[in-house]
């Protein structure tokens, strides 16, 4: 790490006194081009307090007790600068590979699953723009679908808080009752062998989801969400780096 920069473990979470089992691989997506963001270096490569901002990601992960292994779907002419701008500024114990990003995120989603070892159950498949997702956070979710079996998945949301409106046009045609709404972030924790199967039947029909829920959901398979921190947001557009950054900032000095 360079000189005078944070370290990410400055911010690690408590996860409880009982280590749960170490099962699960976390596949973290950072092979967007960030065109919406205006950045030549793509925004995970962008600074935030000190340091790119996918390095707040990966360390979350590698806090959290569950997760064995770490995969980083990037672009292959991207490699290099993830091994020495973002890995190598960080303290990792747990393993890294690296895994080719594809023409969509659902493509290096899969990508990444190609690179997950078959003798982890779980997945959880982060965005490496959200860089305020916590240990906590991500313990949560992996916790909700190991302890029940019937769950195919289970994803990190928040509840709505705006009132919504179905439109045509310009034109509103309904007020949808909001307490039924979530808003879905990352991660979102799979049982590895349904997720890759969602994602090879996806590929297959040439069905492009939402999210990885969605194509869990399109299987059959039961997902829940687990309520989640508001600051978890997703870095987009610049003025959001900016609400990141002070989030950030308060967490550290908290």
């Amino acid at each position: 790490m360079g000189a005078g920069a944070p370290c990410p473990e400055a911010c690690a979470c408590r996860v409880g006194s009982a280590e749960p089992p170490a099962d699960t691989c976390a596949v973290i997506v950072a092979g967007g081009s960030g065109e919406r963001f205006g950045d030549p270096r793509g925004k995970q490569f962008v600074e935030l307090a000190g340091l790119p901002l996918m390095c707040w990601s990966i360390a979350a992960f590698e806090q959290a007790p569950s997760v064995a292994r770490l995969v980083v779907v990037c672009a292959p002419d991207r490699a290099a600068q993830v091994e020495k701008d973002v890995l190598a500024r960080l303290s990792l114990k747990k393993p890294v590979a690296l895994a080719p990003s594809g023409a969509t995120r659902q493509d290096s989603v899969l990508s990444g699953l190609g690179a997950v070892p078959r003798d982890l159950e779980f997945v959880a498949v982060h965005d490496a723009a959200r860089p305020l997702v916590e240990a906590e956070m991500i313990e949560a979710a992996i916790a909700a679908v190991r302890q029940d079996p019937a769950l195919a998945g289970a994803i990190l949301a928040t509840r709505s808080v705006d009132t919504l409106k179905l439109v045509e046009g310009t034109t509103i045609v309904a007020t949808p009752d909001r307490s039924f709404y979530w808003a879905a972030q990352t991660p979102q924790v799979f049982r590895r062998r349904v997720l890759l199967a969602a994602h090879k039947a996806a590929a297959r029909d040439e069905y492009l989801g939402t999210d990885d829920a969605s194509l869990v959901e399109r299987m059959g398979g039961k997902v829940r969400v687990v309520e989640s921190s508001r600051d978890n947001i997703k870095v987009t557009l610049p003025e959001d780096l900016a609400l990141a950054e002070a989030a950030l900032e308060r967490r550290l000095l908290g």
